[in-house]
């Protein structure tokens, strides 16, 4: 017989006769109450079993983690907390699971313990529940962008350009490291490699991404981006996947206007369809948030700073003005603050975008208008000589969520940026062939889609929302 999902059975009006459920225990109480779950929903289902008609044999092998198939009648359920439950007629047991040796105990988990075993992780109700909010954002932002004409381009994992300039990057190489081929002054000789120069994983797809949307408008990227950043904190990760939208003829607050309409659409589309998944990973943060000195405590629980994003339009400041906001706060007089604001020009830390959301704006925030040799080489540089188109969309709780600029459009200005911090035109030319034939203002951002996806669950950990994190040190699974 054909298996009806535990969400739908759970969702039924009526009882019905005959169904068949496949699952993983989650526990087994009594020999006779079987709480079964199969990705489908964060609840499971009640399935009674028929302990003095059912073989000792069988109901030994009940256990959690084990894979069971059950055949039974829908019923209206005497119990509390569940409407409906499953009368068992037959049982049968899909994949034993060894009692004493399965790591997903029915008790409460380190996340520490957890990330260890991540291929099992899964099976509990916060990463169910994590995973399935994932695959629902995922959903929106693909819904989000064709709704609105963009055209989706996959850009290349494996590219010979830095986005970034920055240098961090894996590089990808099918030459013998025991052995490479060597040039005369012992350097390596990529040209001998499988692609003839050296080549990386990439920073990110915004360069290709541009070169489609001076030609079609407006593009989105949505794919898996790589940083060889040493960098073992919360909020890094080695891989992770980057939503990138670029559009010509947008200048700097067209792009604005774009990243907040999309965060907000993104946002309330996943708050619509996971209120389960939501109000479970809401319980679980209001219970860690208990053991926290009650200074380190959130002021809002999930759901409403997810509406606190929703309902507050975002707060448009220069960096100028942050930074003078920022200089006479009281966490700066005081040396509060890590990193204490002395000057015009310093990059602002995680603390400070906290500080401008949550303490003084209190609301998301839009900073733009940053200082040209903190960011990136192809941003546009403003009439000022001194600051850049970028902006940086600040969130509650977590800091910078976005990041983009209007693109400078202008070749020879590129060419100086360029020159200036060493980048190879001829590594380049064919982006600044983008320049060169039929140029035109266009702007974009790029998203961490992990980023989001820990705003919206609530986790305070990046390698938590993602199934198989990439660590300095850790590439296990």
């Amino acid at each position: 017989m054909k298996r009806t999902k535990v969400k739908d059975l759970l969702a039924s009006t009526q009882p019905m006769s005959d169904v068949t459920a496949k699952g993983w225990v989650r526990t087994f109480r009594n020999n006779q109450f079987i709480a079964l779950n199969d990705g489908s929903t964060i609840h499971n289902i009640q399935c009674v079993v028929d302990f003095e008609n059912t073989p000792e044999e069988t109901l030994k092998r009940i256990t959690t983690g084990a894979a069971v198939s059950v055949v039974g009648d829908l019923v209206e359920s005497q119990g509390a907390g569940q409407k409906f439950e499953i009368q068992v007629k037959t049982l049968e047991i899909l994949g034993d699971s060894d009692a004493e040796k399965f790591p997903m105990q029915p008790k409460k988990h380190s996340l520490e313990f957890l990330r260890d075993n991540a291929h099992l992780r899964v099976r509990t109700n916060a990463f169910g529940a994590i995973m399935r909010v994932r695959s629902v954002l995922a959903a929106a932002v693909h819904q989000y962008f064709q709704e609105q004409g963009f055209v989706y381009v996959n850009t290349p994992i494996i590219t010979g350009a830095d986005a970034e300039g920055a240098g961090e990057m894996f590089q990808v190489s099918a030459l013998d490291m025991n052995n490479p081929p060597r040039n005369e002054d012992g350097t390596i000789n990529y040209k001998e490699d499988f692609f003839g120069h050296q080549t990386n994983l990439t920073v990110s797809g915004q360069l290709e991404g541009e070169a489609f949307a001076m030609a079609l408008g407006q593009i989105y990227t949505f794919g898996p981006t790589f940083r060889a950043e040493n960098s073992n904190t919360s909020r890094h990760l080695a891989e992770f996947w980057m939503i990138e939208p670029e559009v010509a003829f947008n200048d700097l607050h067209d792009n604005m206007d774009l990243a907040e309409d999309f965060i907000r659409y993104v946002i309330k589309y996943t708050v619509d369809k996971c209120q389960d998944d939501l109000k479970f990973l809401e319980g679980r943060l209001i219970d860690e948030e208990k053991s926290k000195p009650q200074d380190q405590r959130s002021e809002m629980n999930l759901l409403d700073k997810l509406n606190f994003v929703l309902e507050n339009n975002f707060k448009r400041v220069s960096y100028t003005e942050a930074i003078d906001i920022l200089r006479d706060s009281t966490p700066n007089k005081k040396k509060k603050f890590q990193y204490v604001i002395n000057e015009w020009g310093a990059d602002l830390q995680s603390e400070h975008e906290r500080f401008l959301v949550e303490k003084h704006f209190k609301s998301p925030v839009i900073v733009y208008d940053y200082p040209a040799n903190i960011k990136s080489f192809y941003m546009r540089l403003n009439e000022d000589g001194k600051t850049v188109g970028a902006m940086d969309i600040l969130f509650p709780g977590i800091g910078e969520i976005v990041g983009g600029s209007q693109r400078e459009e202008r070749y020879d200005v590129l060419v100086e940026k360029m020159r200036k911090i060493g980048i190879d035109e001829k590594e380049l030319w064919w982006y600044l062939d983008t320049r060169r034939f039929g140029t035109a203002v266009h702007s974009g951002f790029g998203l961490g889609f992990e980023r989001l996806v820990l705003f919206v669950t609530g986790m305070t950990n990046i390698r938590d929302v993602i199934p198989f994190p990439r660590t300095p040190g850790n590439a296990e699974f």
